[in-house]
């Protein structure tokens, strides 16, 4: 992976783990499902009417778009809702690395390296000690609502993929489109009409502020940055990234709701950090190499870098 992808990507990562915190924000007093439909109908008007729809098939857009809006954001928000942590709900959705691993091996043939495998051990290593390391906010109903999440995330990986789109950003707008009526249909299936009444008695500006957070830098501009990766790259190269995720989703619960973060936290931290590196930075890969060494060498002169 280029290093300024890398980067680039590592922005990306923090955005949405910061959103973790945010998306708790607002469906505090709000429904999981409607808070989703509200930012998935933000992020894509009035951007489709200016954005020419990717020269793909529909299936691919309407799939995407409903296993996106209700399947990965609308089941991690509700995972929050049935008492996960927000740093919790970070580092379980992570689980979606292994299910990408898996359909790049399996829908993309797509090998196993070496590097791949031991940067996935010492993944899986970090994220094992994540869940040691909770302060016990956990229900069976949150793991099992972020568990269906972080699989449906590693399938919307799989079907950008598989569409062979050259057009992240308009493949983008253009599935989310679909994301909001079935969220708003699951919303009203579960709690009625009384949930619209609900949401208009409790919206306040922190509602707003969450909203609208996850319409734009999570949203359009991160799935941009995310699916241009996923058309550059293979998933299996691309879904560890995603790890990331779950150490900045952690630093924000800490900030944000004085979620608890000592030695296990940290130490489950550098162990997905080590794999992500692992991962990422191939041995004899010139253009990474090059640019470390140009940032070293500044480093050492005392340039600004």
């Amino acid at each position: 992976m280029a290093f300024k992808d890398a980067l680039l990507g590592l922005l990306v990562m923090f955005i949405w783990g910061i959103n973790f915190s945010v998306i708790k924000l607002g469906v505090s007093d709000v429904d999981p499902m409607l808070i989703t439909a509200v930012r998935f109908t933000l992020a894509t008007i009035p951007l489709i009417f200016f954005v020419k729809k990717p020269d793909v098939p529909w299936r691919y857009l309407i799939s995407y778009g409903v296993l996106f809006g209700v399947g990965v954001w609308g089941l991690a928000s509700w995972s929050i809702t049935a008492g996960l942590s927000a740093g919790m709900t970070s580092v379980l959705m992570q689980t979606n690395v292994i299910f990408g691993l898996l359909f790049g091996y399996l829908m993309f043939q797509e090998q196993f390296t070496q590097t791949k495998l031991i940067g996935a051990l010492l993944a899986a290593s970090g994220l094992a000690l994540s869940l040691m390391a909770t302060d016990g906010t956990v229900t069976l109903k949150g793991v099992a609502l972020i568990l269906v999440s972080a699989l449906s995330w590693s399938l919307v990986s799989a079907i950008v993929k598989k569409s062979g789109t050259t057009q992240a950003f308009a493949f983008s707008i253009w599935g989310m489109v679909f994301a909001p009526v079935p969220l708003l249909i699951f919303a009203l299936s579960l709690h009625g009409t009384a949930m619209i009444e609900h949401a208009f008695h409790n919206w306040h500006g922190y509602t707003t502020f969450s909203v609208l957070f996850q319409a734009y830098p999570t949203t359009v501009f991160g799935y941009w940055i995310w699916n241009r990766m996923l058309v550059k790259y293979p998933l299996s190269t691309v879904a560890p990234i995603n790890l990331m995720v779950s150490v900045f989703g952690l630093a924000g619960g800490y900030l944000f709701y004085d979620e608890t973060v000592g030695i296990l936290q940290i130490m489950a931290a550098s162990f997905i950090l080590a794999g992500v590196l692992f991962i990422l930075m191939r041995p004899g890969d010139p253009q990474l190499s090059t640019a470390l060494l140009q940032w070293r060498i500044k480093l050492l002169s005392g340039q600004k870098t």
